[in-house]
């Protein structure tokens, strides 16, 4: 098998298509609104014509990369090009405006690579065991796995829980907009078709996140001739990578992200946007300097992007033993898997054996390029932080609304960008946290769809039901300690200055 696999790897069909993968995925995650799905779908027909390792392994490497990609628009700019990288931009944006942007975009690879790394060895070594923990997976621990999620709102607080959480209601009452997924009843629509689907959650995050931001830059028209760092007057560094004396300092946090985001990708559906923020939580908590965070966290931000990576090879380990995708992009890399004539399950580790490695082994390979990649062009992609805000704004909010627009070829989507962006401005000004609003978003629809079908399942005996599930009751304990945590250190805190 092992020459078959170095055979495979002497194809240099498979590089070009690794190449492709890794510098095609940056490019188009750095677009907000262009995701690392849409450029696989788009590739999917060009895979009909290419050797089944190549196909995969660019499939694969445009999956990574996005989210990579999507980090550095995040940093330089606060405008996540993937919704992976949202919380990415609430420590990345600080650190640019401090003179670190270029530190931060090192970090960020690094820390990407760091966590797919992982995520492949763990493919490569455990993929059949763990995939049996999706056979478990159903309605009930969707909902759990949501509210878990939904806990690390008061980590988004900032000074205020109680805004904190207000926004993330305000976020889970947008979420129920549209047809309701279980009854199919239209909800907060007034009449319109295009609500049907509900708020769609790219075009909501540029516009809170992206939008926001310019408006904010341009209040002061005496800055207008002025760069980001110009206003902030600092420079970019030079420095771009830990030294080695730092490395020990994040090594915890990217085992810990790395194994959450490893086991969120596992569980259906949950996908990098889960991912991302349970680390960032769990950094935050867990950290000795908790005052960074929010401000320019290097620790914050090593958190976001190991988490958000490792999801990717998670999502691939149910994928390719049961054929059940762990997130939508692995969905569509089942077709290129099916295309190819690889049917997942027991035959893609035994009579197709060498293929099937190789294909793994080239996403490991993704993830170690990706990082040499991406420190390559750092030191030129973040002189975009140089560019006078009169000529770079209008750029910024372009490409923002040509994104959004390009989403479903809808205008309507142009207008729900600008009225976040509005809503988003507004809530800056009163100190309200766009994060937890947009958290409240991205999980109440999986959160609603798997309380209701879970109630449906219980037959009347809710409590008996949830209790009488193993995986569910680990998840309680782990939203209980989650929500306790802070509690019990508040308290500790207000003892100890009484």
């Amino acid at each position: 098998m092992i020459q078959e696999i170095i055979s495979n790897f002497c194809s240099i069909q498979v590089w070009i298509g690794l190449a492709v993968g890794v510098i095609g995925g940056m490019v188009v995650g750095a677009m907000p609104g262009l995701s690392g799905g849409m450029a696989i779908a788009l590739l999917l027909p060009v895979t009909y014509s290419m050797e089944p390792v190549a196909a995969l392994v660019m499939l694969m490497a445009i999956y990574t990369s996005a989210m990579t990609g999507g980090s550095i628009s995040a940093i330089l700019l606060h405008t996540p090009g993937t919704p992976a990288n949202a919380a990415t931009a609430i420590e990345g944006y600080p650190l640019t405006k401090q003179g670190r942007g270029l530190e931060a975009v090192g970090m960020s690879m690094l820390s990407s690579g760091i966590g797919g790394l992982s995520s492949a060895i763990a493919l490569l070594v455990i993929a059949p065991p763990l995939a049996m923990v999706s056979l478990k997976f159903s309605e009930p621990e969707s909902f759990l796995i949501s509210i878990f999620g939904l806990t690390v709102i008061g980590s988004l607080a900032g000074n205020s829980i109680l805004k904190g959480l207000l926004m993330g209601l305000v976020g889970l009452f947008l979420a129920t907009i549209g047809m309701d997924a279980v009854t199919g009843t239209l909800r907060y629509t007034f009449g319109s078709d295009r609500l049907m689907n509900g708020i769609q959650m790219v075009p909501a995050l540029i516009g809170l996140f992206t939008i926001a931001q310019v408006m904010s830059n341009c209040e002061d028209y005496r800055n207008a001739n002025k760069s980001i760092l110009e206003q902030s007057n600092v420079t970019l560094g030079k420095k771009m990578l830990p030294t080695l004396k730092e490395l020990p300092h994040y090594a915890w946090t990217w085992i810990v992200s790395s194994v959450i985001g490893i086991v969120v990708g596992i569980l259906p559906g949950a996908g990098g946007n889960i991912g991302s923020w349970i680390s960032y939580d769990q950094a935050k908590k867990h950290s000795k300097h908790k005052e960074e965070f929010g401000n320019g966290s290097m620790e914050g931000l090593a958190a976001c992007e190991s988490g958000n990576n490792a999801v990717t090879g998670g999502s691939m380990i149910p994928l390719m033993t049961l054929s059940i995708p762990g997130s939508p992009n692995a969905a569509i890399i089942l077709g290129g898997l099916l295309i190819q004539g690889l049917v997942p399950g027991a035959r893609l580790f035994t009579t197709q054996a060498p293929t099937t490695y190789s294909i793994l082994i080239g996403f490991a390979l993704s993830n170690i390029l990706m990082v040499f990649v991406g420190l390559a062009i750092a030191r030129y992609v973040v002189n975009v932080t140089k560019i006078p805000n009169s000529i770079l704004m209008p750029v910024v909010v372009s490409l923002a609304l040509i994104g959004a627009y390009a989403i479903n070829a809808s205008m309507f989507d142009v207008f729900i960008t600008i009225f976040f962006g509005l809503l988003g401005y507004l809530m800056n000004k009163f100190d309200l946290s766009s994060a937890a609003l947009i958290l409240g978003l991205i999980l109440g629809g999986t959160a609603e769809r798997g309380l209701t079908l879970s109630l449906v399942m219980a037959k009347g005996n809710v409590l008996g039901y949830y209790l009488g599930r193993p995986i569910c009751l680990v998840l309680m304990a782990l939203i209980v300690l989650s929500i306790a945590g802070p509690l019990v250190s508040l308290i500790r805190g207000k003892g100890k200055s009484g």
